[in-house]
């Protein structure tokens, strides 16, 4: 059978040393590789155990803020589902009824509120875009699991417990929280004392 392009290259076949015959340097090359490796400093940590260290600005498990009160921050204005470049944040919009004010701080909230963690890319942009400060990444590890599913979390997931606050001053920035040492300034809604 002829080739295509009718280019043919001739391959020669290289005598072989007696070393490479006996095979020995390359068995004892490889046995000089093994035995460095076993007075190395182990790289592997025995998790859960032993937990590593993470740094200040690690992006983990994300996290809806609730503000003093303990009323749930989001407002569904959707910049954080816009802005995330893997598409994994989804919300549905819905309006507070009367007798929600201490649930919901403003009067449109998220009443479905999903982030697919498989599809999430940890990049932050989405606790950059939000104006009410109300998302997060922690530094909290996502759990894992065999199943797909359990990978899409709701707002039970989430949302922060009212009794289970979880600290996020790391991942501001200065300006930020030198803003907020101004009590007239109070993040978001206006004070009128």
């Amino acid at each position: 059978m002829q080739s295509l392009t009718n280019r043919s290259k001739v391959v020669e076949r290289k005598e072989m040393t007696l070393a490479e015959r006996l095979y020995l340097p390359a068995i004892v090359n490889g046995m000089v590789i093994t035995i460095k490796h076993l007075f190395k400093k182990k790289t592997t940590i025995s998790y859960p155990e032993v937990q590593r260290e993470f740094s200040d600005i690690y992006r983990g498990h994300h996290v809806l803020k609730r503000d003093d009160d303990g009323a749930e921050r989001c407002t569904a204005c959707g910049l954080c589902a816009v802005s995330c470049p893997a598409e994994a944040i989804t919300m549905v919009a819905a309006e507070r009824k009367p007798g929600e004010e201490k649930l919901y701080r403003e009067e449109k909230y998220a009443s479905t509120y999903e982030i697919n963690m498989l599809r999430c890319i940890f990049c932050g942009l989405c606790e950059e875009a939000c104006p009410k400060e109300a998302i997060f990444l922690t530094d909290r590890i996502v759990p894992s699991n065999f199943e797909r599913g359990g990978f899409v979390f709701g707002k039970d997931k989430l949302v922060e417990k009212v009794d289970l606050r979880i600290d996020v001053s790391k991942r501001q920035t200065k300006s930020v929280l030198e803003f907020k040492t101004h009590k007239q300034y109070s993040h978001n809604k206006l004070i009128n004392k």
